[in-house]
């Protein structure tokens, strides 16, 4: 499990540490773990964090995000009552982060990891920088960049790609998201709050979001791939097809 002290937690989730605290003060996030005088905090209070941000995004105020936190958690922790944290996205991916020393980095990606693309890297939040060493959030993103460049793809350009990436699965996402949104919560009104007997029907609806979402894109990202692969480098299979024939013809 990763650990984080409250800088880190803050820059992981994309806000401050004063907003950290004050969530911590309005008791909406649970107490870190103490060691001496350092606060240390896990994955647990970045799904919570995330979720937080994902809520006032949303337009909800501290107290009703705190009384709908109240309500799930009555005997129950919040993702066991709703799986509301890894269902809206606030968790990380099923993945589990892997720690990276800058050695295997450099021997991954050779002289092409420069100073400037571990800052890019960083800053798409490919990695993560933990003390020494380096954290990669999704491995499995961080061996394609390394395919990538052992086919001769030039590193700064892997790291375009992954941004360009991101941005579209975030529009992708937020399509399909928001059009469940539309149709079964919107109509509710901006103020609404399920019931204790209504709650576990939205709770199954949220927990059905983020597989859901998975196996579209899954299923997008195959039908294009069989497509566009063949589209792109099938002009050049035929030539090597034809190339190695008339070389055997020689012999």
């Amino acid at each position: 499990m990763a650990e984080y002290r409250i800088d880190d937690l803050a820059r992981a989730a994309g806000t401050s540490v004063r907003n950290v605290r004050v969530y911590q003060d309005r008791e909406l996030l649970p107490p870190p773990e103490r060691r001496g005088r350092t606060a240390i905090y896990g994955d647990r209070h970045l799904s919570r964090l995330r979720l937080i941000l994902n809520m006032l995004d949303r337009g909800y105020a501290f107290a009703q995000i705190k009384e709908m936190l109240d309500a799930w958690q009555s005997g129950h922790s919040l993702a066991d009552v709703l799986g509301l944290e890894e269902a809206t996205g606030a968790a990380s991916s099923h993945e589990r982060p892997a720690v990276v020393a800058l050695a295997e980095l450099g021997r991954m990606f050779g002289a092409q990891l420069t100073p400037a693309n571990i800052a890019k890297a960083l800053r798409l939040g490919i990695l993560e920088r933990h003390g020494a060493h380096f954290v990669a959030p999704s491995p499995k993103l961080l061996e394609v960049g390394h395919e990538l460049v052992r086919l001769d793809v030039p590193l700064v350009e892997v790291l375009d790609l992954a941004a360009e990436l991101q941005t579209e699965t975030d529009r992708v996402t937020g399509l399909l998201v928001n059009l469940v949104r539309k149709y079964v919560l919107d109509p509710k009104g901006p103020d609404w709050l399920p019931s204790g007997e209504e709650l576990p029907h939205y709770a199954d609806v949220i927990s059905r979001l983020h597989p859901l979402v998975m196996s579209a894109l899954s299923a997008a990202v195959d039908r294009s791939a069989r497509r566009v692969i063949p589209d792109i480098m099938g002009d050049r299979l035929i030539a090597l097809a034809e190339r190695a024939r008339a070389a055997q013809e020689r012999e």
